[in-house]
Parts: C-alpha cells; structure tokens; sequence
C-alpha cells in the first residue's frame, strides 16, 4: 500500500548524541517530523520510524499488535546504540507509552526520556468491552487530529480498528506495571486540555516512576498533538535543553 503523505520515517545521521522518537497510534511521523527535524539541525542523530500497520489504511492497522509496535523501536534502539554513545527515546500518546516502556526494559542504555501526553490508561468501561466488541465491529471513528491551533492538521486514520485498540489496551497495561522500572531522567509534557488521553495519565507515570531528576510542563496553549499545536517550539526547545544538560553532565562526569 502507498503511504500517507507525511508517512515516511526518517532518519538523519549527526552527532554522538542519539534520539529516538515514537509516534502514536492511528498516527503517523507526520506529528513528530517537526521535532525530529529540530532536533537533527542542532547536531544529534535521529530517528523517526513508522510503526507496523500505521501510515497507510486502517486496516492495515487491524492485523498488528503491540508486540510489533514495540519491537520495531526496540530494534531501532539497538540500532542507535551502535552508532551513538548516548540515546534518548522520546514520544507523543502511545508513542510515550513506547518510549516509557523502551526506559523500563533497557535501564542504563537509555540516557533519558522525553513524552508528550503519554497515554497509559484507557476508559475503564473501553477495557471492559473491547475483548467482546472487536469481535462485532470491526471499527470505530478515529481520534486524529486534536489541535487547536487553525490550519494545522494531523496526518492519520479516521477509522480506529478494534482488534488494534484491544492490543494497544494490553501495552498500557503493560506499561503501567513497568512505570516502577524507570529510573533514567524524564521530562513529562502535557496538555492542560486533552480530548484524546487525560492529562490525569501524565500524574499517573510522575507518581509511579522511580526517576529522580524529572521535570513537568503544563501547555497550556495545546490540545492532544501538541508537537504541531501552538506550544510545538517549546516542547522542542525544553527537549533540547533536557537532552544537552544530560550530555554535558555525563562530560564532565567522564572527564573527572
């Protein structure tokens, strides 16, 4: 299938610094390309790929599950890791889910943590339902597009495939547990208004992860994707800030 324009993953080779960025689910690197691109002009190597059954049609999406998800930004990890002596994950919705998970599993390796209105719950009566309902519907109306900022719109699909929300309700389920297991530094970015994940969810990974060194922003001016909203330029700085004060406290830690 041809992608959707905005689809295409990227990948800009820079410096020793690496970044990893996720996408959320229905979306696309569309929503996170501006980030990436301002993080790749300031020297650090990125990465922004386009997950399993995302960036084409719906249905496409209905056949993958989180386990496919995940490993496609654990694989692209590991690839950053060989080519830089420091990674950072980063990611907006589920992708902060991915990225939070990524901080779990891989502990030291990953140098700090970036998300953007990470999603870690789902409505309680969704998770209820879903194991029954995927089997009778195969979709529902998408969630795309939660910005309020005029003439900006959201690369993504307008149908949400139920056998894929099912699985996406077992990867937050997942993560939650794993919130513990994140030790590394974290930046937590949330809307004050969100239409699509609660900014109760941000409170949610602040309470349970183990980070010391962790920083929360409130947008106040942005709704759900708001890495294309009108607080996009400081979520990209704030990240920026956050990732060279890392890097130049391991320099001069290494050359103590």
């Amino acid at each position: 299938m041809p992608l959707l324009p905005g689809a295409e993953p990227m990948r800009r080779d820079g410096g020793e610094v690496g970044v990893l960025l996720c996408h959320g689910f229905t979306g696309c690197p569309q929503s996170l390309r501006p980030w990436a691109e301002y993080l790749a002009e300031r020297g650090l190597t990125v990465s922004l790929p386009l997950l399993p059954g995302h960036g084409t049609r719906w249905q496409d999406l209905a056949v993958t599950g989180w386990e496919d998800w995940y490993a496609a930004v654990d694989l692209e990890l590991r690839r950053l890791r060989e080519r830089c002596g420091q990674v950072f994950v980063g990611g907006l919705s589920m992708g902060g889910a991915l990225a939070l998970r990524l901080a779990a599993r891989h502990g030291d390796a990953v140098a700090g943590a970036v998300v953007v209105n990470p999603a870690v719950t789902m409505p309680r009566i969704q998770g209820f339902v879903l194991p029954v309902l995927r089997h009778l519907v195969p979709s529902v109306p998408g969630v795309a597009g939660d910005i309020a900022r005029e003439g900006v719109t959201e690369v993504g699909y307008d149908r949400v495939p139920l056998h894929a929300a099912h699985s996406l309700w077992r990867l937050l389920r997942e993560v939650r547990a794993d919130l513990p297991r994140v030790t590394r530094p974290l930046m937590v970015l949330h809307s004050r208004v969100d239409h699509v994940v609660s900014p109760s969810d941000s409170a949610l990974v602040l309470s349970r992860v183990s980070s010391r060194d962790v920083t929360e922003t409130v947008l106040e001016r942005s709704l759900h994707v708001a890495t294309l909203d009108h607080d996009a330029e400081r979520i990209f700085a704030d990240s920026y800030g956050f990732i060279t004060r890392l890097t130049a406290r391991k320099t001069a830690r290494d050359g103590a």
